[in-house]
């Protein structure tokens, strides 16, 4: 079986290089400086203990596929549909994405579709180069067909996943996993836009409970920080690496690459529309997910908002969803 990762980045560069050093046969797609490092180079994997350079097979485009290809999807969930249209709906699509819109985004092109709930702190601190900075192991996936259930493939993909570096575990309901985990994103857009300045904290917490009350009312089930941390235990633990300092998540690195577009309408985003479905009020959520797309969209750099601002136009918006 050859498992093809589509967005090979920070998550998908580290399950690439975990899954080669399993000894599976593995190809990387990227595209721009990163692939061309990878291309010349091979990929550099930097973990807490160990720095390694790895000759892994690179295409930035579609490749002739093959009956036992597996296609690995770790793109931001706003280039879900560009990333597969030039892959044959015949094979299976494993999502190792957040969010909970790229499964069934999926799911109307491909009938064999896997979602992953990805728990790996990584980065890209140079093209070519991949950071993972979590130990004893990389990272935690939970592995489940959507939309809902375990099957031989799935059961064959966590056994490939858990070789070497990660730890994978078979999970009928994913998607209540991905729902947690979602949850756990909606600290992505506070973060890009006013980093750790004073005031994170509570508006974060605003952003989440806006959206468990979402849930409850949609009767959508989610794992909770405890479930989490039953599970996950000390198993993967965030570590310093020497000579890389931690920048901040994915939306924080999507505003400093300048890339023009931010995965707030799948995170913040996913709480307004289920709030508009089921009529419950999201000023706090409809905010982030404006501001971090007008961030992304006018190339303004991570955290330079003051909180007072965002705080203004969370009030703002409540206001008038009030009158």
């Amino acid at each position: 079986m050859r498992y093809i990762v589509i967005g090979a980045g920070a998550v998908g560069g580290t399950i690439g290089a975990r899954l080669h050093q399993g000894g599976h046969d593995v190809l990387l797609v990227a595209r721009g400086a990163h692939y061309e490092a990878l291309r010349r180079d091979g990929l550099r994997l930097i973990t807490p203990e160990s720095s390694e350079t790895l000759d892994v097979p690179t295409a930035d485009g579609p490749v002739p596929t093959r009956d036992d290809d597996v296609l690995v999807l770790a793109t931001k969930s706003q280039d879900t549909i560009a990333a597969l249209a030039p892959w044959s709906p015949d094979l299976p699509v494993v999502c190792a994405q957040n969010g909970v819109a790229n499964e069934r985004m999926v799911l109307r092109r491909f009938e064999r579709v896997y979602g992953v709930c990805v728990w790996l702190p990584a980065q890209i601190p140079a093209p070519g180069v991949v950071a993972a900075h979590a130990r004893p192991y990389s990272g935690m996936l939970h592995v489940g067909r959507y939309p809902q259930g375990v099957d031989d493939l799935s059961e064959q993909i966590v056994t490939d996943l858990g070789k070497h570096g990660l730890l994978a575990r078979t999970s009928p309901d994913v998607m209540r996993w991905k729902y947690g985990k979602l949850l756990g994103n909606l600290n992505n857009a506070v973060e890009a836009l006013i980093g750790h300045a004073p005031g994170q904290v509570e508006l974060v917490e605003s952003a989440r409970s806006e959206a468990r009350a979402v849930l409850e009312r949609a009767g959508i089930a989610y794992a909770t920080p405890d479930d989490e941390a039953e599970v996950r235990g000390d198993k993967v633990v965030a570590r310093p690496i020497d000579g890389i300092g931690r920048g901040g998540g994915s939306s924080w690195q999507s505003l400093a690459r300048a890339s023009g577009s931010i995965e707030a309408d799948y995170l913040n985003g996913e709480i307004v529309l289920l709030g508009r479905e089921h009529g419950v009020p999201t000023p706090v959520n409809e905010t982030l997910r404006r501001e971090a797309n007008r961030y992304a969209r006018e190339k303004l750099p991570p955290g330079s908002m003051p909180p007072e601002t965002l705080r203004a136009l969370i009030d703002e918006r409540s206001a008038a969803g009030s009158r």
